[in-house]
């Protein structure tokens, strides 16, 4: 399954991705980021060589040397045998009637008082008497037995291969696939309508959330991408913050392939890794996991949703299954103890399913309060504050869980949330109560209410480029585009169902607008396929949203009767395993924090 997307901008990746390098900094920042040190590992691995080069066995437990224990084994025999000689014939050894006779407490065979007595080493030692000559070498380059260099000519093609080129699209995908996580990098180029993988990366646990972003997290004493932290930290980048089942929020750069460790991890894993373990004693252990005590400082349970603030670039928002909506500021330090939010909100009574920063909202145009922050939580209540007083928050009244919130960025007060009715519903932040007058019996007012789904509305997404137009998609397997017929004075008239489509993915999961490609989007879902829809190719969304298309400043999308043939307008990547997909067979993992199934379905 595909449980999360998350769209990169053309010109925001690197043109020529670097190869992770694993070397002696990157191991040093390693081991400070997992609060581990490699300084014995190493003597233990020194010690290791020298023993072998001075050919004897690193444990010292005499195991490689066979024919030395085969000659050990034979010198035995003789010597039982010259014992037995000397008391007769019929006490001999090898005798099967002698060995039935034989003591089975009797050790003396093994000769135990010699066993840690160290062993002459003859010239032979089978498959390891070259050992000692054994010679390591960095690289294949330096090795004198490896005829067959890597030249130029293929370094240059895999550079070709890995490039990514100013009018590519890369969407990144949070897939799993038989208990294994990956970070999926695909390419999409819209001219030729191609779509690729072009690398992914391995995931710690299930991913349930992604954000992009252009800070470079910092500092770290020597990151992967070559640079000092001082020159490092700020600078813009690609990188991608991943929210899993895990406490600890991740951030790799997407600059970067074959990457093996992340760049920064946000949260304290030295503290919460013993949180799933089973209590008890002996071979019955109970699956009691211990409790999750919320904290100021960093997560203790899943984190179900992240946004960055573009205003303010070195924010990053997380929401928690622990109830609570914490701040990072990656500017600060991210290596171990160091790892800690720099403000934390306890505004809800149960698990925060979304957050989103006002200023990021699509078609905002760099709009909005930067400080200004939304949320969404299965209390069945949305809370929209400035994270300056939190104390001062307005609330909206919900009647059933929060799936996705969104900020409308054409109407600025305004933002639309979808719940697991299928009902999606929009507010506006000016209306609604203040905390101090909230009641639960509060009725508060919308915008619009549109039943959008059969069942639940799982994701939600607002047009960067065309005003009143949002897509929705739901666990019923259907795609729809929505149009919103707004007066001037931002009042909705009336909304409009435009097309809708069933994508092949599933269960909908995620739903995202291209923000480059006008009423392009992807969708992906349960059966871990990632669909791209070009929703021009339909005759009524030409019609309907052609005249806000035209007043693009320098759109050059065509959408008049003599546009060249669309096709059907998706671009996908066919599987061979199609026909054994079955989404309706889709196991979740069970919640971190003995968060129920229900509630990890929906």
């Amino acid at each position: 399954m595909i449980s999360a997307t998350a769209w990169i901008a053309r010109g925001k990746s690197a043109q020529h991705p670097s190869r992770y390098n694993v070397d002696d900094s990157e191991l040093e920042r390693v081991s400070k980021m997992a609060n581990i040190s490699l300084e014995e590992a190493k003597a233990q691995l020194e010690r290791a060589q020298n023993e072998i080069a001075a050919g004897r066995d690193p444990d010292g437990d005499g195991e490689w040397h066979d024919e030395a224990d085969g000659d050990d084994n034979l010198d035995e025999d003789e010597g039982e045998g010259e014992n037995a000689a000397g008391e007769g014939e019929d006490q001999e050894m090898g005798s099967a009637e002698n060995k039935q006779r034989e003591d089975p407490d009797d050790l003396s065979r093994y000769n135990l008082d010699e066993y840690d007595e160290e062993k002459p080493v003859g010239a032979a030692m089978g498959a390891f008497s070259n050992m000692k000559g054994l010679q390591f070498y960095r690289s294949n380059d330096e090795d004198p037995y490896i005829t067959m260099k890597d030249d130029g000519e293929d370094e240059e093609n895999e550079r070709e291969e890995l490039e990514i080129y100013p009018t590519d699209n890369l969407i990144l995908t949070a897939k799993t696939e038989d208990e294994v996580s990956l970070l999926e990098a695909y390419v999409y180029s819209s001219k030729d309508s191609n779509l690729y993988v072009h690398h992914d990366l391995m995931l710690p646990s299930f991913p349930l959330c992604l954000e992009w972003l252009d800070y470079t997290p910092a500092p770290f004493d020597a990151d992967q991408n070559g640079s000092s932290s001082s020159s490092n930290a700020g600078r813009l980048g690609s990188f991608v913050a991943v929210g899993t089942m895990d406490p600890e929020i991740e951030i790799w750069s997407m600059d970067v392939v074959e990457g093996l460790y992340p760049d920064a991890i946000l949260g304290r894993k030295d503290l919460t890794e013993g949180l799933d373990a089973p209590s008890g004693s002996g071979k019955k252990k109970r699956r009691v996991p211990k409790a999750r005590i919320a904290n100021p400082d960093y997560h203790v349970d899943a984190v179900l949703s992240l946004s960055w603030n573009p205003m303010a670039r070195n924010l990053l928002a997380s929401a928690s299954a622990d109830k609570t909506v914490k701040l990072w500021d990656l500017s600060r330090p991210n290596t171990g103890s160091d790892s800690r939010a720099f403000r934390s909100f306890d505004c809800h009574t149960d698990k925060v399913q979304s957050v989103s920063w006002q200023a990021g909202a699509p078609g905002s145009q760099g709009t909005g309060n930067p400080a200004v922050l939304l949320t969404g939580s299965y209390d069945k209540t949305i809370r929209v504050f400035d994270t300056r007083s939190p104390e001062t928050a307005v609330v909206a009244n919900i009647g059933a869980d929060v799936e996705a919130v969104r900020w409308n960025g054409w109407r600025e007060n305004q933002f639309l949330v979808s719940l697991e009715t299928g009902i999606v519903q929009s507010f506006d932040a000016r209306y609604l109560p203040s905390v101090s007058q909230n009641t639960p019996t509060t009725v508060t007012p919308t915008v619009f209410t549109l039943a959008a789904h059969d069942s639940a509305c799982t994701s939600l997404d607002i047009s960067p480029h065309i005003p009143g137009c949002i897509v929705t998609g739901g666990s019923d397997k259907m795609i729809k585009v929505w149009n919103l017929d707004e007066s001037d004075n931002g009042s909705v008239k009336g909304v409009s169902m435009v097309t809708s489509r069933d994508l092949d993915v599933g269960k909908v999961f995620s739903v995202t607008f291209c923000p480059d490609e006008p009423l392009t989007l992807a969708a992906a879902g349960s059966k871990g396929k990632l669909q791209i829809w070009d929703t021009l190719s339909n005759v009524g969304v030409r019609k309907t949203f052609g005249d806000r298309i035209r007043k693009l400043n320098n759109s050059n999308v065509r959408i008049d009767g003599d546009e060249p043939a669309r096709g059907d307008g998706v671009v996908g990547i066919d599987d061979e395993d199609d026909e054994d997909n079955d989404e309706d067979q889709v196991i979740l993992p069970q919640a971190a924090g003995g968060a129920d199934d229900e509630a990890m379905q929906e």
